[in-house]
């Protein structure tokens, strides 16, 4: 039997050696060739990034009431004498006021304890609204991209203002 594959000729090596031909029966051993492939990386600049800040001033004015304590004296006359072995008037509050007693020592035959007067201190609270201009400042970023070339090609939008003025 005579098979035309068997006798065609075949290329073996390079391209430009001659076709071999195999007779029916002989052997013959072709080399195979296998590709591999291998990947590389290197750094491209595509471009930059440029970042500013800008500080804005924002003038508020802030409220608050502030609070003040005002104190009035009052002196009460009493001009008694203390009785014989009565205890002397201690300091003491009555209806938010506080009364401190003044004493005196007066020489007589014998020596008596006066209550000439007591101090009264009445203390009250007023309130009064202020108002304060302060300057408040805020910063945002600003962000570019810039090519290779120097050319601006992206620009990030300013977030929008937290504080309402």
């Amino acid at each position: 039997m005579n098979a035309p594959a068997a006798t065609e000729p075949y290329r073996s090596g390079a391209q430009n050696e001659p076709a071999a031909e195999v007779a029916v029966g002989d052997e013959a051993v072709l080399p195979l060739i296998a590709e591999t492939a291998r990947i590389e990386k290197r750094a491209v600049e595509t471009g930059r990034v440029r970042l500013t800040t800008r500080t804005e001033t924002v003038e508020e004015v802030l409220r608050e009431t502030l609070r003040s304590d005002m104190v009035g004296v009052t002196r009460v006359a009493i001009n008694r004498t203390l009785a014989e072995g009565e205890a002397p008037p201690v300091v003491r509050e009555a209806n938010g006021v506080t009364i401190i007693p003044i004493l005196e020592e007066i020489l007589v035959v014998e020596k008596r304890l006066v209550l000439r007067e007591e101090v009264h201190v009445r203390q009250t609270t007023a309130g009064e609204d202020v108002e304060m201009p302060v300057t408040l400042r805020r910063q945002h970023a600003v962000i570019e991209r810039v090519s290779p070339e120097g050319h601006v090609t992206a620009l990030s939008p300013a977030p929008p203002s937290e504080v309402e003025p």
